[in-house]
């Protein structure tokens, strides 16, 4: 076993978004490192709620919307007409899960499907409140409210899935995508693997999806997730690992397990519900020792500086 944090696994689940890239622009470092993955005999799948490229157009590539074309073709007789709400590539999926995809509520649709696309506007929206009305089983391929990009935060899916929400006043009858594991297993399942990673940016889905899933995971602070949202994570979304990006997988697991009891350069004390961080080093390292306070019961409200490296850290988090 090699003896940095990715030897000790036989498969990597990446998330896409805010992990390998941001939209269409790769993260420095990202493909050095699934390249690295690859050459020491790593297996490597990608598992996302948001994806522009077909299940078929990227090797090992699980999507949510692929996931939810299968589950509604195994409730409803082959070639039924199902509304799809999203890219094309949605479309797509729905069509090579034997069923038809429509775009109008006058099509008796039997369920709606509905994805992230940069096109969805009010006529198809407004077509799928029709359906769901109607009858039609309606169906999300993930709840993300955000995505990503190197400009900040954009309206993801569940922005999208908000708006049908608020029409019809109620909740999709299916969510398919992360948080819900269905993606992590079917990776691990097929690679047969006995000791996958799970690799993402988000709390809520990614790293939650994962400890639903019974899989150590790695959050990587290039994306939507920061080190405030980690330290304020219920247990439900608390990763195994933490790194500034990718190049963490190749570092020692000590070096970025969390929490951490100790780290170089940083020391915590706490005194009942208050916390002072003192000392100077990586900030990665300051976060993995206080998320051992705030997930102890510490407020991150009461976390203070001791220190001017200390304070500058903290500034940098927003707290």
């Amino acid at each position: 076993m090699s003896d940095h944090l990715a030897g000790g696994y036989d498969l990597a689940i990446f998330d896409l978004d805010g992990v390998v890239f941001l939209i269409d622009k790769p993260i420095p470092g990202a493909a050095d490192a699934v390249e690295r993955l690859r050459a020491d005999g790593t297996a490597i799948a990608y598992a996302t709620n948001n994806a522009s490229r077909r299940a078929a157009d990227v090797a090992t590539l699980l999507t949510g919307m692929g996931v939810s074309a299968a589950l509604i073709a195994e409730h409803v007789p082959a070639g039924s007409p199902v509304l799809v709400v999203g890219a094309e590539a949605l479309r797509g999926e729905v069509r090579d899960a034997g069923l038809a995809p429509v775009e109008s509520a006058d099509d008796a649709p039997v369920a709606v499907v509905q994805g992230y696309g940069p096109e969805v506007g009010w006529r198809i929206l407004s077509e799928a409140a029709l359906a769901v009305r109607a009858g039609a089983t309606w169906y999300a391929t993930n709840t993300d409210r955000t995505l990503p990009s190197p400009r900040g935060p954009l309206p993801g899916n569940g922005s999208l899935v908000a708006v049908l929400r608020t029409a019809l006043d109620r909740e999709p009858d299916v969510v398919v995508g992360k948080p819900q594991p269905a993606l992590f297993t079917t990776a691990a399942a097929l690679a047969k693997s006995q000791r996958p990673l799970a690799i993402g940016d988000r709390l809520d889905t990614d790293i939650q999806g994962a400890v639903g899933a019974g899989m150590d995971s790695l959050l990587v602070l290039t994306g939507v997730s920061g080190p405030a949202d980690l330290l304020a994570a219920p247990a439900d979304r608390r990763p195994t690992f933490v790194a500034a990006d990718l190049s963490g997988l190749f570092r020692s697991a000590d070096q970025a397990r969390v929490p951490a009891a100790e780290v170089d350069g940083w020391q915590v004390t706490r005194d009942g519900d208050r916390a002072v961080l003192t000392g100077s080093g990586d900030p990665v390292g300051a976060l993995r020792l206080l998320c051992g306070v705030t997930w102890d019961g510490v407020p991150v409200a009461n976390i203070a500086a001791g220190s001017g490296e200390a304070a500058e850290v903290l500034r940098g988090w927003g707290l």
